[in-house]
């Protein structure tokens, strides 16, 4: 990016489903238990989106609290991350702007599974640094709940429902908010690691019910979300010419508590710089990100002046980062 062009974080947004699902419920249905899924994952709750809650309607609250914090609904496009839009066809993002009164504007989906709104970020820097739009807004809103067999108690107590936004604007390089540089990466060859196998074009109805579920290797993705989290930390960091020491609050994508202090820990990061909200939210995939910046501002961790590092890994195999100096942002109210 050029001065003048650089994507600059303006507004957040956060909204969770009402029903909150604890550990013991699940404990009651599955063989586990609430100090099993605990130790293992750092989660106690999630929140689970009733029936008549689709992506659509959870992007729309969180989009409308990101712009309500920006102080104003004037955007030019509309990214939405997610992996569980509401039809394979069309995409979801036209209907979310709609819904919000911006219809007319571009509009498209990015899945890029949990690393999605580093993607959608990136393509939203863009549309931004291009020329395309002043204004973006960015949403990572997922029902991975919905992609879970309910009685699997290796993805079922892991993943919920939420949806997490912000609003970017054209600005300068070196002002509060500034997003950049960035760092992606893909490995298609490991698809089959986290993958639901059956309803997309390759093999669009199976006759095992469990193929229209996600299925998890997880000893093999905790090793790579590591891995892949921690490389591109060091590049990014080298390509902004900073080190850890530089960085004062590290959200990574909230997958797993172990994975994210095993990151950490690779890094020579301080434990008490995590931002961490993955205790009452779980897995929330695309929203994870947003969801934990909203989390951080509202109890105070996450002070105007940090230095916010954010990176994610999810299925794909997709991994990135990107850094920020946070602004004086707190987050807005849904309509």
């Amino acid at each position: 990016m050029t001065m003048g062009t650089s994507a600059v974080l303006a507004g957040l947004g956060a909204w969770l489903p009402q029903r909150v699902v604890d550990n013991d419920e699940l404990a009651r249905r599955l063989e586990t238990s609430d100090e099993w899924i605990r130790t293992r994952t750092g989660i106690r709750t999630r929140h689970i989106a009733d029936p008549d809650i689709s992506t659509v309607d959870m992007a729309v609250h969180a989009g409308s609290a990101a712009l309500r914090s920006a102080g104003s609904d004037v955007v030019d496009a509309l990214v939405l991350a997610t992996t569980t839009p509401d039809y394979l066809c069309p995409a979801s993002a036209p209907q979310v702007a709609s819904e919000l009164g911006l219809s007319g504007i571009a509009a498209m989906d990015v899945n890029a599974v949990c690393s999605g709104f580093v993607y959608a970020l990136a393509t939203a820097a863009g549309l931004i640094a291009g020329g395309i739009a002043g204004r973006v807004l960015v949403i990572g809103a997922d029902a991975f709940s919905r992609l879970c067999d309910p009685d699997d108690r290796t993805t079922a107590p892991i993943f919920g429902d939420g949806a997490g936004a912000v609003v970017l604007r054209a600005g300068t390089r070196d002002e509060p908010g500034a997003l950049g540089p960035f760092d992606l990466h893909s490995e298609g060859e490991h698809a089959g690691l986290l993958i639901v196998p059956a309803g997309g074009a390759k093999q669009r109805r199976s006759d095992d019910p469990r193929e229209h579920f996600v299925s998890m290797q997880g000893t093999a993705v905790f090793r790579h979300a590591c891995a892949r989290m921690t490389e591109s930390t060091r590049a990014l960091l080298d390509r902004a010419h900073l080190s850890v020491d530089d960085v004062d609050r590290f959200v990574g994508h909230q997958a797993n508590i172990r994975i994210l202090q095993a990151t950490a820990k690779h890094l020579g990061l301080p434990e008490e710089r995590l931002v961490v909200n993955i205790g009452h939210t779980g897995n929330t995939s695309a929203a994870s990100i947003p969801l934990a910046l909203a989390d951080a501002c509202e109890d105070g961790s996450l002070r105007p002046g940090h230095r916010v590092l954010m990176t994610a890994f999810g299925a794909g195999l997709t991994w990135g980062s990107t850094l920020l100096t946070w602004p004086d942002v707190k987050p807005g109210s849904p309509r």
